[in-house]
């Protein structure tokens, strides 16, 4: 079975010759570059012959142009860091501008995009990682969100509209280019840093316009992501987006519960932080058969509930891949 057709039918609860599986990590020394990024993604998916790719651009891209201050380390292991806010006063929020998708970090993540179009295989799908517009907004201030939230709302209101301008222009020529959808991730729909209203006013507002918009440039394989402890899967589980991804190994809920609460397609069953980063072989193998036998082989893909450890031994992901070869049929 072809990959994509394998990921529509998962998608679509069809039939599938097997689980689709994908995993995927952060490229520290290689994701300044989006070419060298771009390369390192082909040669990772044809190593482990994986069903789709999840784009890598580094976490901090969509706040950086904005003045957000950014340390790289450029080795294997070490992500890049906040070195300083860009939003250090509530008046700051009040002199965001929209930022064009084509020039400086969101150029470069177009240009990912581009190289993956030309290089990739088209028969493997891949999804560009967008962040919501609020997380956007938590990079850029940190903590401090979340009290000027409260003191100047109509000011971070004001930004999350310049955010939203911004991500909607990305995901439109990210799926132009050749994106088959978005992998939409918010760190912020947790019950540890704000409750159902607020979420409702300055989350959700700000994230269904971005995700309509991969809809309606075509996008099909959109991906919510749910970062974070407590998360708010009941508020954000029918979002339009054709799949859900979270840490099901980590939080609740898990994926027998989930499957009872919604019909989208379910994306997890390898605990990032566990057996496929820092176990055997034998446990990560275990870990999928498990899966498969309690979330059921239809509207299923294997993948880890966030990224992988950049140093995850090979091994491991050979054993992820061979277990949904043999696994569920």
């Amino acid at each position: 079975m072809e990959k994509v057709k394998r990921v529509k039918a998962a998608l679509q609860g069809e039939e599938v010759d097997r689980v689709p599986i994908s995993v995927w990590m952060h490229y520290p020394s290689v994701d300044q570059d989006a070419k060298m990024l771009a390369k390192r993604q082909v040669l990772f998916q044809k190593k482990f012959d994986l069903d789709f790719i999840k784009l890598m651009p580094f976490g901090l891209y969509s706040a950086q142009d904005w003045g957000c201050q950014v340390k790289f380390f450029c080795d294997e292991i070490r992500s890049p860091v906040v070195a300083e806010h860009g939003i250090e006063s509530e008046a700051d929020w009040g002199e965001l501008k929209p930022l064009s998708a084509e020039f400086g970090n969101w150029g470069q993540q177009l240009q990912l995009t581009q190289y993956m179009k030309e290089w990739g295989d088209s028969e493997v799908p891949f999804v560009q990682t967008i962040f919501s517009p609020l997380t956007t907004a938590y990079k850029l201030a940190g903590d401090r969100l979340f009290s000027d939230i409260k003191t100047e709302p109509k000011l971070v209101h004001h930004a999350l509209e310049i955010i939203t301008q911004t991500t909607k222009e990305s995901v439109a020529r990210n799926i132009e280019a050749g994106a088959a959808g978005i992998f939409f991730a918010t760190q912020c729909a947790t019950y540890d840093m704000l409750d159902d209203e607020m979420y409702q006013e300055f989350g959700i507002r700000y994230d269904l316009p971005v995700i309509k918009e991969s809809n309606r440039q075509g996008g099909w394989f959109n991906i919510l992501h749910i970062h974070g402890d407590r998360v708010m899967f009941s508020k954000l589980k029918d979002y339009p987006v054709q799949a859900l991804n979270w840490h099901d190994r980590q939080v609740k809920p898990d994926l027998q519960r989930a499957r009872e609460m919604t019909d989208k397609c379910l994306i997890g069953g390898l605990d990032e932080q566990g057996p496929i980063s820092q176990g055997t072989s034998e446990e990560v193998t275990e870990q999928v058969v498990k899966t498969i036998r309690e979330a059921k082989k239809q509207k299923l893909m294997i993948g880890p509930g966030c990224v992988a450890f950049p140093n995850t031994p090979e091994e491991n992901i050979y054993a992820a891949r061979l277990a949904v070869e043999t696994s569920g049929r």
